[in-house]
């Protein structure tokens, strides 16, 4: 059987009955830890730009976008199958190339790569237009989920938000070998707090809500004109004491290309966390243990021994990988002993 099509509520930001929003993504991030979210004040001119930018950037002849290339800054260009490793994908990584932008304002080392205004001269205005509409959009929707926890609206509102914009394209095309793979981007969940997500109407992306079952059912995530979507990481499902679902999910190449943005929204650095009182109780207590200070962590797993093994294909040198969900275990579980020292002493604060 095919996939079915997931039915994610849609919640409209700019509803007055906030009871009802606050209820409606409470069941949506129980249920599917995805939502769509409407009249988000992202414009359509907004979008259209940013697509039109991407595509030219994306055009480009790789020697060109190679200019850009990700390396110790972690901002840029990061080319096909380079990321996502799988085993079962034959050590490739996804069939995807991208380009990272991070906040002008972050306190992180990591600066911003531009293309040059003399090939793409609206890029960097363009990029920066949408980067701060997804900020706003994000904190309206993280006061919804604060609030779905019986929580303070500024709950989630760091005081240093790390956030990265991916602007990210497909090209459509399978890579023909003997695996088979149909994979734009490999089975997997996000690892920070928000994910919001625009598309350019091209299909692919699916979700699966039983990662364990066998065989999985995947389903589709249609696009809603005028919509984004929303989907919650594994920090935010820890917080929650597991209540909320950081959904294992894909996309699938369709034989067309395809432009997709996604804004990834963390605490900031220091921020604690520790399971919410309206998500834990004497039959259901708390999961996990309270951290701090993650991106310490995070930053040491990441940003030291990626750059060193050369792309994240190598990754099967530290074990086999089928998403980054395996990986936090190593963060979550017994790593300050084995991990504080070493990430004190090359500290990393943020994406």
């Amino acid at each position: 059987m095919g996939p079915v099509s997931a039915n994610l509520p849609v919640i409209d930001l700019a509803s007055p009955d906030i009871a009802a929003a606050t209820k409606s993504v409470r069941q949506g991030l129980m249920d599917y830890g995805f939502l769509y979210v409407i009249n988000h004040g992202i414009d359509e001119a907004t979008l259209k730009s940013v697509y039109a930018e991407s595509k030219k950037f994306f055009e480009q002849p790789m020697e060109e976008k190679m200019k850009y290339e990700k390396h110790s800054t972690h901002r840029g260009y990061i080319p096909p199958e380079t990321e996502g490793f799988e085993a079962d994908s034959g050590g490739k990584g996804d069939l995807l190339e991208c380009f990272h932008i991070g906040s002008s304002e972050s306190k992180a080392r990591a600066v911003n790569v531009w293309p040059s205004a003399e090939c793409l001269p609206s890029w960097k205005e363009t990029m920066e237009s949408y980067y701060d509409c997804a900020m706003a959009t994000s904190k309206k929707i993280l006061s919804l989920i604060a609030l779905s926890l019986d929580l303070d609206a500024e709950f989630f509102q760091p005081d240093r938000p790390e956030t990265i914009l991916r602007i990210i394209h497909y090209s459509g095309h399978a890579r023909g070998s003997k695996y088979g793979s149909d994979k734009g981007a490999n089975p997997h969940t996000d690892v920070g707090m928000l994910t919001l997500l625009s598309t350019d109407g091209t299909p692919g992306l699916q979700i699966c809500r039983d990662k364990d079952a066998r065989p999985q059912l995947w389903e589709d995530v249609h696009h809603i004109e005028g919509a984004l979507v929303v989907n919650i990481g594994d920090l935010l499902e820890r917080w929650t004491n597991n209540v909320y679902r950081s959904t294992l999910h894909r996309v699938l190449l369709v034989g067309k290309e395809r432009y997709s943005v996604a804004f990834f929204v963390w605490p900031s650095p220091d921020t604690m966390i520790t399971c919410i009182e309206s998500c834990r109780n004497e039959a259901n207590p708390p999961r996990s243990s309270s951290i701090t200070k993650i991106f310490d962590l995070f930053g040491y797993l990441v940003y030291l021994m990626l750059p060193k093994l050369g792309t994240f294909s190598d990754m099967r040198l530290l074990g086999p990988m089928n998403s980054w969900s395996k990986y936090w275990p190593l963060l979550y579980t017994n790593t300050n002993k084995l991990l504080y020292p070493l990430s004190k002493k090359h500290s990393v604060d943020a994406i």
